[in-house]
């Protein structure tokens, strides 16, 4: 008489796969809630993209992948070009943008309107950019490179003006066609550049306008703007023009892009 096969033996361990299930996501929740709560965004996304792409890769479910934000609403984004976000990252910081200059000069205009007057400043916008002329008996002793206290109050309207745009300030000395020699400047190329030095680091040390946009160049005698037969011809001469160069001047400056 044949034997009756025995009944197949009941898997009391199936409920495992459900457990696998669900401990995978909690898992992928957590990693979320991590990621999510993380200051460093790139590092952040880095771990959720491991988690997802070890998820997708090790052929689970979809809706493990749902949970990780990879459902179907994701398919109608553009998708990411890894090469444009690295770029984007390593941009430099954003720089102030050139100036309006012919806002500047009406700003100026008004905000020293007495000291023009009084013809100690001269203003006039050219291609190269805003001219501000600083005459010497305002700024200066004669034969001296010491920038005068009483004369600050004038430079600090200038230099705020100048904090709110990116262009480069270039600081030119000029002296009259009388020749110097003293027990410090041999000549009058020693003294317009010294003075333009000294107005360059009053600009510096005490109204903060950044360094790397700051540069000094001395003429001497050779770019009179009056003529210097006469007195009040020389005293327009003995000047530092504060030029804050234009756009297109300042492409030719060593360092622009």
């Amino acid at each position: 008489m044949p034997r009756k096969p025995s009944p197949p033996h009941e898997n009391h361990e199936r409920w495992l796969v459900s457990y696998a299930d669900f401990i995978t996501l909690l898992f992928a929740f957590f990693v979320v809630m991590f990621a999510s709560t993380q200051g460093d965004r790139s590092k952040a996304r880095a771990v959720s993209d491991s988690v997802k792409d070890a998820l997708e890769h090790g052929q689970f479910s979809n809706s493990i992948s749902m949970a990780l934000g990879r459902g179907k609403h994701e398919n109608s984004k553009p998708p990411t070009n890894p090469e444009a976000a690295k770029k984007s990252e390593n941009l430099p910081p954003q720089t102030a943008p050139p100036a309006d200059l012919t806002k500047s000069l009406g700003t100026l205009q008004r905000g020293l309107d007495a000291e023009l007057k009084a013809g100690k400043i001269g203003l006039k916008l050219e291609s190269r950019g805003l001219v501000i002329s600083l005459r010497e008996a305002t700024f200066f002793s004669s034969g001296d490179d010491a920038v005068a206290p009483g004369s600050e109050a004038i430079l600090a309207k200038i230099a705020a003006e100048i904090q709110q745009f990116g262009n480069p300030v270039r600081l030119e000395g000029h002296t009259d066609s009388m020749p110097i020699h003293n027990s410090r400047f041999r000549s009058n190329w020693e003294l317009s550049v010294a003075r333009s030095i000294a107005m360059l680091e009053l600009l510096r040390q005490k109204f903060g306008v950044a360094a790397e946009r700051l540069s000094v160049a001395g003429y001497a005698e050779n770019a009179p703007v009056d003529d210097n037969d006469t007195d009040e011809g020389r005293a327009r001469n003995r000047r530092v023009d504060l030029v804050i160069l234009s756009a297109e001047a300042a492409k030719s400056e060593p360092g622009a892009h």
